[in-house]
């Protein structure tokens, strides 16, 4: 199992961040789209460090034209000499037309699909200098000059990897992707009875198995180095839960487990701007589903109860204040990277 880790979105610290997670022992270290772009800071991070791989998880891909999406990562992907890894998403109908600002006039997946085609022509274009021909309903390139073209690179096989809460997502991830990134708001019983079957049948189709797609993810976590920790540690998650609940399209996963009303209500009361109480809603039997919830000393036996077999890359990290956590860290990772 590979291990991974988030650095910080200030380009300030990325680079220490990065260099520091390399120095830890991580394989990989990752980006998420959250108040700031996750392409900048992986940049400084490849300029520090030089044996991880640097990750998006995940780049909101609509707000970005396929072209756009690319470039960037054609240009990372030589920066670091081939270990950019470039993950995906569509994110929600609201925070494209109500945050970016983004038209949603047909449905995701569809698009998505072209998405990933137009990205793939492109780069074959860049590459191998084959005619742009790419016309799809949603995407077209059919364009591209000499002054335009950024030439071939020496690692042109750039990794993509799309998040997934829904079925349609994880068929595509099989069929079409490098790898799939588990949404956090996800269960074992979801991944391994709804998700899993989606990609099996995505990847049956495009004559591939499962062994040739990455799964990355391991839902929610609650750790700390005793009880009282794990107590304080679940209120946050607590909160966090619930925000994902109320999100319609993340229904599919509670309905896993018969809560489908129990996101009808949240959703009702994020709109009454009643964030702070919706914690109440999730319960101590649903929280056991959404987290892994262990002491540092079972955390990496509980870790493989619930995603061993299945992930193949593991977002994984505790915080380090003093040198024996680092220690207790560092032994974590290799007890997970020897799965």
């Amino acid at each position: 199992m590979k291990v991974e880790t988030i650095v910080s979105l200030d380009l300030s610290k990325s680079g220490e961040d990065a260099r520091r997670a390399e120095d830890l022992g991580y394989d990989g270290v990752l980006t998420p789209e959250t108040g700031h772009d996750p392409f900048f800071p992986l940049v400084v991070a490849g300029e520090h460090t030089s044996r991880v791989t640097l990750g998006t998880a995940v780049a909101i891909c609509f707000p970005r034209s396929p072209m756009v999406t690319a470039q960037m990562a054609w240009d990372l992907q030589k920066f670091t000499g081939g270990r950019f890894l470039l993950g995906i998403g569509t994110q929600v109908r609201g925070h494209n037309v109500r945050r970016y600002a983004t038209p949603w006039d047909s449905p995701p997946m569809p698009r998505l699909r072209e998405y990933i085609q137009m990205m793939r022509a492109i780069w074959d274009c860049w590459q191998n200098d084959t005619k742009p021909s790419f016309r799809g309903e949603h995407y077209e390139f059919t364009l591209m000059t000499p002054f335009f073209n950024p030439g071939p690179i020496e690692h042109p096989h750039i990794p993509i990897y799309i998040s997934a809460v829904n079925v349609y997502a994880a068929r595509l991830a099989g069929e079409l992707c490098d790898g799939l990134r588990l949404h956090g708001f996800n269960t074992p019983k979801y991944l391994h009875e709804m998700l899993m079957p989606a990609v099996e049948a995505g990847a049956r189709k495009a004559g591939r198995s499962l062994k040739d797609i990455d799964i990355a993810g391991l839902g929610f976590m609650i750790t700390g180095r005793n009880s009282e920790e794990l107590t304080k540690n679940a209120a946050p998650v607590r909160r966090q839960i619930s925000f994902y609940a109320s999100t319609p399209s993340y229904r599919p996963v509670l309905e896993a487990h018969g809560w489908g009303e129990v996101g009808d209500r949240l959703l009702e009361m994020s709109r009454r701007g009643e964030w702070a109480a919706m914690s109440e809603l999730i319960t101590d039997d649903m929280l056991e589903e959404f987290c892994t919830i262990a002491t540092y000393d079972d955390l990496v036996p509980s870790v493989l109860k619930h995603y061993g077999g299945t992930t193949t890359r593991a977002a994984f990290a505790i915080p380090t204040r003093t040198p024996e956590d680092a220690d207790t860290l560092r032994s974590m990772i290799k007890q997970l990277q020897a799965v």
